[in-house]
């Protein structure tokens, strides 16, 4: 009898394209799910017949109330190699091996250039309006030469933002709680004195902080408050590292130029959600890890992986 493999989140249907799927078809039957599945309950009744689960970042959470409700389970893999909403103790008490794969850090970079410069030109507005026979010119762009950077978070993600910010002439900042002078000078930015010294000084702000108990809320009323009423603020980390009732209310109200968001506390984004339709936002659906380049990583390493633990010798183990 062949094991039984589901791949979820598979919002493109690409997942077969970018794996060898077929070579495990003799003991692997494999089926992906389009659909997002949005509770605990709709996961455990569409997982409870499967052995295997590959899922996507941290969009789904695999809590002890979920595991403990799949007893089928034995080996679950997660694209990267870190993954906080895995229930790691629970996973071992249920006998559930966990693996990961690699992930590039250029995807997410690119975004978030993609998100700024965006923004700072109007894009959307200016390309919807040409398309739409809409004024000719009626945005007028935000510089980059001589402006200040501010970025949260001098990672292996932030130093590659720091560096294209260099290459367009930009005064970068960086701050974060355990960022020392010395590894901003090594990346060639400013350490800003404090977060809030940051967040009024500049004239972009972008997050690039892990998610814990420390970051949590780290932006919220007071800290955007803080932020000029011409400045930007870019998010391609995790939500709920910025207050989003804060954040709506601040597109809303004008206070800032505007925000590129690519991360939120529910995704998919409900249809009804307010962001879907705050002035000054632009946003993307969860696109920072979405390329051709890592998806053929995530999948193809998702592949070797279930080999390996078919094979009795898992590779990639987390956490």
């Amino acid at each position: 009898m062949r094991l039984r493999c589901a791949v979820l989140d598979d919002f493109q249907g690409t997942a077969g394209e970018f794996g060898d799927w077929s070579s495990l078809s003799d003991e692997v039957e494999t089926v992906s799910f389009r659909e997002h599945f949005g509770d605990v309950d709709e996961l455990a009744t569409a997982l409870a017949d499967f052995d295997i689960v590959v899922t996507l970042r941290e969009r789904v959470a695999f809590p002890a109330s979920l595991l403990d409700r799949l007893p089928r389970l034995r080996l679950l893999i997660a694209s990267g190699m870190r993954n906080s909403v895995i229930d790691y103790a629970a996973a071992e008490a249920n006998g559930v091996t966990v693996c990961g794969t690699a992930s590039s850090s250029a995807p997410p970079v690119e975004l978030t250039w993609t998100l700024l410069l965006g923004l700072a030109r109007g894009l959307v507005e200016e390309s919807t309006a040409l398309r739409t026979n809409g004024p000719w010119q009626s945005t007028v762009g935000a510089d980059l030469y001589g402006r200040r950077l501010g970025l949260l978070g001098l990672g292996k993600i932030g130093a590659r933002v720091a560096q294209v910010g260099l290459a367009f002439g930009m005064r970068v900042s960086a701050w974060s709680q355990n960022l020392t002078k010395e590894r901003a000078e090594e990346v060639g930015v400013d350490l800003a004195p404090t977060k809030e010294e940051l967040l009024a000084g500049s004239d972009f702000v972008s997050v690039h902080l892990a998610l814990g108990d420390r970051t949590r809320g780290l932006l919220g009323p007071a800290e955007l408050a803080l932020l000029k009423p011409t400045a930007y603020l870019v998010n391609t980390s995790r939500a709920a590292i910025v207050d989003q009732d804060a954040l709506l209310a601040a597109l809303q109200e004008g206070r800032i130029a505007g925000a590129g968001v690519d991360v939120f506390d529910i995704e998919p984004l409900p249809a009804d959600h307010p962001l879907r339709t705050a002035p000054r936002l632009l946003a993307t659906p969860h696109l920072g890890y979405v390329s051709y380049a890592n998806y053929t990583t995530y999948y193809g390493q998702a592949v070797e992986n279930i080999r390996a633990f078919l094979a009795g010798s898992p590779i990639r183990r987390l956490p």
